[in-house]
């Protein structure tokens, strides 16, 4: 999840950081936009993933973006696949229109891209908002900092016309960075939170309560779906959900409150054993987060069992362990969802092979708190429904 710092006039405030991603889910409404995701490349080649949307790929790979649903604009780009990290997607701010690359995050509500302004070297390894190009563009002096896990900015607010897709959000406001460290050579420019309105920041309004309260999307609902094939393709679906994404039927699962994305877990086992949860436990349903995360000595619990051994900052298994290790089953809800080996343990850029399981170092020690990331979330089809407060999960095809 991600943890933020802010302060309006002393840049203070912490929260935590996440990565990242997004996916796509879909709609059945009129207003149902899907937005192409840009996914961190595997090196490992074990995860090629089932053959959803074959049919389409096999008449047209290239021209999945012009697949329509009930009248709605669907524009999904060709994936890049680098490194299993995280997925980002287009969008364009300002008149006329700039483009950028965004993470889609479940754990943060506050949206930001660098600005031209900006002279850090993290600034310059991307896209920067101009904003004198921008016949709409809006400024405030308001200034606002986030700091995340692996990076932190500083920034201002402003107000400019947002473009997800054919979404179109008028007046929003947005931040730009002025000073950024730690996201030099990452392969997105900026972050776009879809968490609730409470949990932002720079506390401006995020684009989805804007949309949602302004009517621009018909059912106010998101979805993702994080493909394991790189020829799939990733998407979020705003407005509804599309059913060819996922087999059987959604289980709903209650928030805990309704202030960000977190649900109560009953337990977590492995080999018929509970090894984590044992009482219950919260976890936050992250798409901006790339691991499953959990207290230090749970995580070093699970790596003892799978016979992790550290190096450097990862954990390794042998490769041939991802055919015989047990899966880890989160219990939600009264419903198991069983993340087998083989979706987490990855492989690194030499082939050798690291397990997805990280310490959260930001959650209180006093509590159980887990993150439920990529890792989990390539597994399970996700609808984030703010109507009702509730996530959707089911198998993803």
């Amino acid at each position: 999840m991600l943890r933020t710092q802010t302060s309006l006039s002393t840049w203070m405030q912490e929260r935590s950081m996440k990565w990242f991603v997004l996916l796509g889910l879909v709609a059945f409404s009129e207003c149902i936009v899907k937005i192409p995701l840009r996914r961190v490349k595997t090196m490992r080649k074990t995860l090629s993933g089932k053959n959803m949307l074959n049919n389409f790929l096999k008449e047209d790979p290239y021209r999945l973006s012009q697949i329509s649903f009930r009248g709605s604009n669907l524009t999904i780009h060709p994936l890049r696949n680098i490194r299993d990290i995280f997925y980002v997607g287009n969008i364009t701010i300002g008149t006329p229109p700039q483009e950028f690359q965004v993470i889609f995050d479940t754990g943060s509500s506050d949206l930001w891209v660098p600005s031209i302004d900006c002279n850090s070297t993290s600034c310059a390894t991307h896209v920067r908002f101009r904003h004198l190009q921008s016949s709409t563009f809006r400024p405030t002096n308001k200034t606002f900092r986030i700091i995340y896990g692996s990076g932190r900015m500083n920034g201002v607010i402003a107000y400019d016309t947002v473009r997800i897709g054919d979404l179109v959000s008028t007046d929003q406001p947005f931040g730009l960075s002025v000073e950024e460290y730690g996201f030099a050579h990452k392969r997105f420019d900026g972050i776009l939170g879809l968490n609730y309105w409470n949990l932002s920041w720079s506390k401006a309004m995020p684009i989805f309560d804007k949309l949602k309260n302004e009517g621009a999307i018909s059912e106010p609902v998101f979805a993702f779906y994080l493909s394991k094939d790189k020829r799939e393709g990733s998407v979020v679906m705003f407005g509804g959900v599309d059913h060819r994404y996922y087999k059987g039927e959604l289980k709903w699962v209650p928030l805990i409150q309704a202030v960000d994305w977190s649900v109560h877990v009953d337990r977590i086992t492995m080999n018929r054993e509970v090894i984590a949860c044992s009482e219950g436990c919260a976890a936050l349903v992250d798409t901006g987060s790339s691991n499953i995360q959990g207290p230090g000595r749970l995580i070093d619990n699970i790596q003892r069992i799978i016979g992790a051994t550290p190096r450097g900052s990862k954990y390794y298994v042998s490769c041939s362990a991802v055919n015989i290790l047990p899966s880890i089953i989160f219990t939600i809800n009264g419903v198991n969802y069983p993340v087998p080996p083989r979706a987490y343990i990855l492989k690194d850029s030499r082939g050798h092979c690291y397990t997805t399981f990280k310490e959260d170092r930001l959650s209180p020690p006093s509590t159980e708190t887990w993150i439920l990331g990529d890792v989990f979330l390539r597994r399970y089809f996700s609808v984030f429904d703010r109507g009702n407060d509730r996530i959707g999960l089911a198998r993803a095809v």
